[in-house]
This record gives C-alpha cells, sequence and structure tokens, in this order.
C-alpha cells in the first residue's frame, strides 16, 4: 500500500488549522505526490527547514488564538526571553489556556455505536461515517484521547490506569484493516500529523496514553508503513525514563493477544530491516540505521512489562528473534565488550532477544578463546624458561580409578586449579580409552551420580519435588562445594550437559551477581526469592505458609507461632532465630508477610550461605566470562544440564548413515524399535550413543547422530563412539533380534574400550 500526500487531500482543512496548535513550516511548500518510502526524507525536510524557519523568526504572541499549546516556551525557538518570562505576569485566566494538559474535546461515540456503524456500512458501501470517524480521532493526540480516554479531561496519572477505554481500542484497531483503502490511509497521514505536529518538551500523560494507542495499530505489518513505524517507535524510544516507566506498567495491562500481536511486529519489523525480502521498498541501510536501535528499545519495555506482570503474558523464549542466529553476533559481542552499555547500540545490550543458541555459541568461542589464550601462556612461560615443551600442558588432564572416582576427582581438580581454563581430557586408570571427547561425557555423568548420592552427604534430595537441594549441615568442608562447582563450570566450559535437578533459583543465585565481586568479602549467591521459589523445591510448606498468608482469622491466637524455626540437621532438632529475639516475637496478622519472607530467605539463602558462596566461587573460577551476563537463570540450566524431554522423531528426521541408507531393513526395524521404547530405555539408548542422556541447546540437530554399518556377525552387540555421537549396527536379520541385541547393549554401557 502507498500514500500519497498532497495539498489537495491534506487532512487538515483550512477550517481546522486555527484551533490547532501552529506548525512553523515557513518557507515549507508541499511537493508532489510520493510513495509511502519518501516519509524518510519528508519528515527530514520538515525539521530542516523548521529549524531555518526559527532563526530570525519573531511572531506576536496572539493568547486567544491559541486553544491548544502545551506551554508558551513552546511556541516557536525564535520567540524572544521577555516574551516567555512575560507570561508569568499574565492574568490567571489566560494563563489557564496554558495548562500542561490542554483541554480535549468532547467526543461521546460509543464502542456499541462504532461496531454499528461498521455493520452498517458493511452492509450498505458507504462508509463516510466511518471514515469521517477515523480521520478526526487520528488526526491529533488530543483527538485519540478524546475518542479513546475513558472521561477527557480526567487525570488518570497512575501506572495502573492507563487512562485508555481498550475495548474501544481494540473494536477500531479490529475492523481497520477492514476498511477501504482510502480510510486506512487517511489514517496513517493523520498519524504523520500528529507526529509532525508534536511540539518539543516534556511529554504528558495524554502524549503516553497517545503513543499507547498508536503503537497498537496493526497496519504496521506492512512495509509500507513501515517509515512511519519507525518514526513513531523513535519517539517513544527518546522519551524519559520516567514516562518508559509508565508505559511498562501499561504494557501488561493488554490481553495476552494483543500483547503478543504487538511484540510479533516490533519483531517481524527488526527482522524484515535486516533481511528485507525486497530492499527497494525501504530506504537504505545507511539513512535509517536508527530504526533496529528504536524497535529493540521499544521491545524490551514490553519485555520488561512481561517480566513484572504477576504472571508471565508469554513465555520468554517469544522474545527470541531467530533472525539474530544468522548475523555476526559475535562482532556484536566484541562491541559490546568494548564499548558497554554506551550509546553505541549492540544486540548484547538487549539479550533477552538473542535466543539461547546464540548465547549458547557465543560462550563456546568466548571458552575457546580463552582455552588457547591459557595454553598460549603457558607454551611462552616454558619457552622463556628454556623448558622442554610437553604438549600435556596445555590441556587439563585427570586421571581416575573408577572406585575412587570422586576422592581422586575432587584431588586432581584441587590441584589443578590453576589449568581449570584449559581444554579438559579425562584419562581413566588401567583403560585404554582415548579421550576424543566419550571419556569426558561418562567421567562427568558417573561423578554428578555419585556425588549427588544422599549418601555422599553433600546435597539432600527431596522427593515431593525431586529436586536436590544444598545440605545445610555440611557446613564444615565449603572446599568441596567449591569442587563441586568448579566441576559444573567445567560441564558449562566444555559444552557437556549434565543430569543434575536442581531448581530454577539455583540458577538465580548462581547469577547473584553474574560477574564476581573485587571484594573477596562481597556477599555472593544471595538472591530476591519469593515463596513460587519455594513451591518448586518444597511444595508443601510453601502451601501452608500460603495458607498463613491467606488466612482470615486471628493468626496470632489461632498458629501461636513466632520469628523463629526449626531444623532437623543429623538427627537434631535447632531452632533459628528469623530476626534478633524471634523467638519473643508472636507472628500477626499485621506482620505474617514479613514471617514469610524471612522464613524463605532463611530456607533457601541464609542456612545454606556458607557452601552456597563456595558453590558460587568455584563455578565462577571456571566461567568468568562476559557472556554469562547475557544469561538468564532458565538459560544456564539448560544450557548445563541440557532439556531432558527427548523428541525420537526428530532425531529420526536429522539422523545420517554411513553404509546403509534410510530405506534399508535394519534401519526401518531400528526406528521401529527405537520409537516404542520406554523413555528409560530412549535415555539409555541416549546415553549409549552419546555419553549423555541429555539434549543439547539447539534440540536433536546438534547431536549430529550417525547409524554406521558395523560389517560382523549378527552375533555381535551394537558398538558406539561416544567420541562422535555414532552407534555402529551389524546387518540384523530381523527386528525380534535387533530389539533383543540393541537392549542389552544399551543396558551395559559402562566402560570403554580402545576406540
Amino acid at each position: 500500500m502507498h500514500l500519497n500526500m498532497s495539498e489537495n487531500n491534506s487532512p487538515v482543512d483550512d477550517r481546522e488549522r486555527d484551533r490547532l496548535p501552529p506548525i512553523f513550516n515557513h518557507g515549507l511548500e508541499r511537493g508532489s505526490k510520493q510513495p509511502c518510502a519518501s516519509y524518510g526524507n519528508f519528515f527530514s525536510s520538515v525539521s530542516q527547514k523548521r529549524e531555518a524557519a526559527g532563526h530570525g523568526l519573531s511572531l506576536p504572541i496572539i493568547l486567544p488564538a491559541i486553544r491548544h499549546a502545551r506551554g508558551a516556551r513552546l511556541i516557536c525557538a525564535g520567540v524572544k526571553q521577555k516574551h516567555r518570562i512575560s507570561l508569568d505576569i499574565l492574568p490567571p485566566e489566560v494563563r489557564a489556556r496554558f495548562a500542561c494538559d490542554p483541554i480535549i474535546p468532547l467526543r461521546t461515540k460509543t464502542t456499541k455505536e462504532f461496531q454499528e456503524d461498521i455493520e452498517k456500512a458493511t452492509f450498505s458501501g458507504d462508509w463516510k461515517h466511518v471514515h469521517d470517524f477515523y480521520l478526526t480521532t487520528f488526526d491529533s493526540f488530543l483527538e485519540l484521547n478524546a475518542a479513546f480516554k475513558k472521561e477527557a479531561n480526567a487525570p488518570f496519572n497512575t501506572t495502573e490506569d492507563s487512562g485508555i477505554n481498550t475495548k474501544f481500542v481494540n473494536a477500531v484497531y479490529d475492523a481497520i484493516l477492514h476498511t477501504p483503502p482510502e480510510t486506512q490511509k487517511a489514517v496513517l497521514k493523520g498519524i504523520i500529523n500528529s507526529l509532525l505536529r508534536e511540539w518539543k518538551g516534556p511529554r504528558t500523560k495524554n502524549d503516553l496514553r497517545a503513543y499507547f494507542v498508536l503503537v497498537q495499530n496493526p497496519q504496521y505489518t506492512s512495509t509500507a508503513t513501515y517509515v512511519i513505524f519507525a518514526h513513531l517507535l523513535r519517539k517513544i524510544s527518546c522519551l524519559a525514563e520516567a514516562d518508559h516507566h509508565f508505559l511498562m506498567h501499561w504494557f501488561k495491562k493488554l490481553s495476552p493477544k494483543r500483547f503478543k500481536q504487538l511484540v510479533e511486529r516490533l519483531q517481524l519489523f527488526i527482522s524484515t530491516r535486516l533481511f528485507p525480502a525486497r530492499p527497494e521498498e525501504l530506504p537504505p541501510m545507511a539513512k535509517c540505521s536508527w530504526w533496529i536501535p528504536s524497535a529493540t528499545k521499544v521491545l524490551s519495555l514490553l519485555n520488561a512489562a512481561n517480566s513484572i506482570a504477576t504472571a508471565a503474558i508469554l513465555p520468554f523464549t517469544d522474545f527470541y528473534n531467530l533472525t539474530l542466529d544468522h548475523t555476526d553476533f559475535m562482532e556484536d559481542f566484541r562491541t559490546w565488550q568494548t564499548h558497554g552499555n554506551s550509546n553505541r547500540f549492540t544486540f548484547c545490550q538487549f539479550p533477552f532477544i538473542l535466543s539461547a543458541v546464540v548465547k549458547k555459541a557465543i560462550l563456546q568461542r568466548d571458552s575457546e578463546q580463552q582455552m588457547i589464550s591459557m595454553a598460549r601462556q603457558t607454551l611462552v612461560d616454558k619457552v622463556s624458561r628454556r623448558q622442554r615443551v610437553d604438549m600435556s600442558l596445555l590441556f587439563l588432564n585427570i586421571k581416575v580409578r573408577r572406585l575412587q572416582l570422586v576422592s581422586d576427582s575432587l584431588d586432581e581438580l584441587a590441584r589443578k586449579r590453576a589449568d581449570l581454563k584449559k581444554k579438559l581430557k579425562v584419562t581413566f586408570v588401567g583403560e585404554a580409552g582415548l579421550d576424543m571427547g566419550g571419556l569426558t561425557k561418562e567421567w562427568f555423568l558417573l561423578l554428578i551420580r555419585q556425588i549427588f548420592h544422599t549418601d555422599y552427604g553433600m546435597f539432600t534430595y527431596i522427593k515431593e519435588s525431586q529436586y536436590h537441594w544444598f545440605s545445610s549441615w555440611n557446613c564444615d568442608n565449603c572446599s568441596e562445594f567449591r569442587l563441586v562447582g568448579s566441576l559444573m563450570g567445567l560441564a558449562l566450559y566444555n559444552s557437556i550437559t549434565l543430569d543434575i535437578r536442581f531448581p530454577l533459583c539455583v540458577y538465580k543465585k548462581l547469577l547473584s551477581p553474574p560477574i564476581v565481586p573485587c571484594d573477596p568479602d562481597a556477599p555472593v549467591g544471595t538472591a530476591p526469592l519469593t515463596l513460587d521459589d519455594l513451591q518448586q523445591i518444597m511444595p508443601d510448606l510453601a502451601h501452608g505458609l500460603a495458607e498463613l498468608l491467606s488466612y482470615e482469622g486471628n493468626v496470632e491466637e489461632d498458629f501461636y507461632t513466632t520469628f523463629q524455626v526449626f531444623q532437623e540437621e543429623m538427627g537434631v532438632i535447632k531452632a533459628y532465630n528469623l530476626k534478633p529475639s524471634g523467638d519473643k516475637i508472636p507472628v500477626t496478622n499485621l506482620n505474617r508477610k514479613e514471617y514469610v519472607q524471612l522464613y524463605i530467605d532463611f530456607l533457601l539463602n541464609k542456612s545454606i550461605e556458607k557452601p552456597f558462596a563456595a558453590f558460587y566461587h568455584g563455578f565462577h573460577s571456571v566461567c568468568a566470562s562476559d557472556a554469562i551476563m547475557l544469561l538468564r537463570p532458565e538459560e544456564v540450566e539448560v544450557l548445563v544440564c541440557g532439556s531432558p524431554h527427548l523428541d525420537m522423531v526428530s532425531l529420526q528426521r536429522v539422523a545420517q548413515y554411513e553404509g546403509y541408507s534410510k530405506t534399508d531393513p535394519t534401519i526401518r526395524a531400528f526406528w521401529d524399535v527405537v520409537l516404542v521404547f520406554p523413555l528409560e530405555l530412549q535415555k539409555r539408548l541416549l546415553h549409549f550413543c552419546t555419553g549423555s542422556d541429555r539434549v543439547p541447546v539447539g534440540g536433536m540437530a546438534d547431536l549430529n547422530f550417525k547409524i554406521t554399518k558395523n560389517d560382523v556377525s549378527t552375533d555381535w552387540l551394537p558398538v558406539s563412539h561416544t567420541c562422535f555421537n555414532q552407534i555402529g549396527l551389524p546387518p540384523y536379520k530381523s527386528k525380534k533380534e535387533l530389539r533383543q541385541k540393541l537392549t542389552i547393549a544399551i543396558s551395559n554401557a559402562e566402560g570403554f574400550g580402545l576406540e
């Protein structure tokens, strides 16, 4: 759709101009009709000529003729200062015309009346009445407020209520795409006039309401409207922080449907500007480099609104822009590292828009660079001392015995703490396996399984939630928790997924803060956690506390409890005060919220403060990277643990074959068997082939799973090469035989022969 703008069809006629704020476009001539793509130049020329007109221009101030001006200082850049000062001594009845919020015209059309107008126009084909409504409503910010504000001249200056009749806005926008083209063009021209007519200076709440309404316009899905949309987004992105705060709270009040539509329009705008299907439809990138930053900043307001909503309106993954997976995100990351959150725009300033796949790639490449730097430094040190260079010094070499796996592993990590940022290689004493990745995967799997066993005592297993949690009584030897943190950091650093069942709040605490403070005594690993976090770990206790908060009777008399809690440690019940003299302070209706919050803080923060701080420092001793700052807690969890949700159909779709084709009888039998395996056997198969039973970020496609033909007797079992995510199948003659041999193989999959 293209828009034409000429003197004859201007939406502002001569009779209307007297009641609108004056536009000082001295010397500005309207040109011939042009397509929508020329509006970028149109905006620029208006600005330039308006600035040129401002110098040396002196106009008399005729107060009665200006009905909607927001303030005298905004009348004209060329008005002399003494004119401004003189306004302060004008009579009150005259100065009242310059209130911050101009008087809004009274409009009485209701949602029902508008919908009836649409029905009549659709039936009769006469759209004039509807056209006039759209023409008037979108002609100015005042008219937008007149049409959509619940009460025209009520203040509505709160974050909780925008004052907008949302139902009416939705009805108007639902109908707009079904109106004749000339009506849709009239709306866009009105928006242009509104943006051009806008005064410089502080925004009023009515201006914010107008922006709030305009940004929801569904017409912005067309590239022909992108120039207008871009200018609107720039206006919104440049608002003051306080105004953004209001918009953010108003956005969270939108219905999930409208909220999602707005997010999708912004994402489409960014993607189309990055990779336009028809570049000729958009201005050159050099002339509109501000488009993407403006859209991203507005999208960040929606992301913030989603975060502060009582319940998330959209999953955080809906804010990922997958188009960015195909950009030079490492260059963006390096620019961000250099310039930080300065005025130079990078997507890393807004990490919510980057997918987990991009963040994983950034983290991997940053880790690889650190590994190379560490190896190079070791090599330089040896050469400078004229010592013989042993290539094993370039790696973090871990040698362990299977029977003493935990003690050997923790001893090795403690002794080689300075080498933790080198590439990891594992050797099992007495075994001939060469570690090309498979031994490392098995070492992590077996080690995690033993460390998290309840008999080891470092972590407790909570059956009701099926999560592991830190043992509060095992605080004497925090060095072990530091080593476990290092182990988890090594897994992330070396792109190994672990089978760990930690609740989400552990990853929140790991990012509190995301960068280790310079002060070694600074508190770390303490996050502001809520009843929802406790619900995930200890649902029964959380339910009891929720009932306490909602209890309508007398809490002090009926519950008879104090600010003291009891905890069992090694069979002994110990009492802890939640605040000084807590055992003497009763819990009442007035202080029960404080009691619940202190109880949660005690359970999830204070009671495990020392072991978790050691765990935190161990993790960050390996994973200290700017890339960590880009991650959400949920993303850290997926990067560390992978996804437990297996999709064997997807694995079948991306599988590669060597010696077989996907139509061979053996391959058909293999998938017939695997797809009906119970979940436990499917996990065993994945572990047998890859060394892990978890799915990495990026899904099954990232496994590069391959089935190779093993030309041996069918009496042999299948073999695997976990270093390369491969399984070798003999050419079994029947599905029954394949199921039997495969089940035996995947059920006895520990230990390595020479690969």
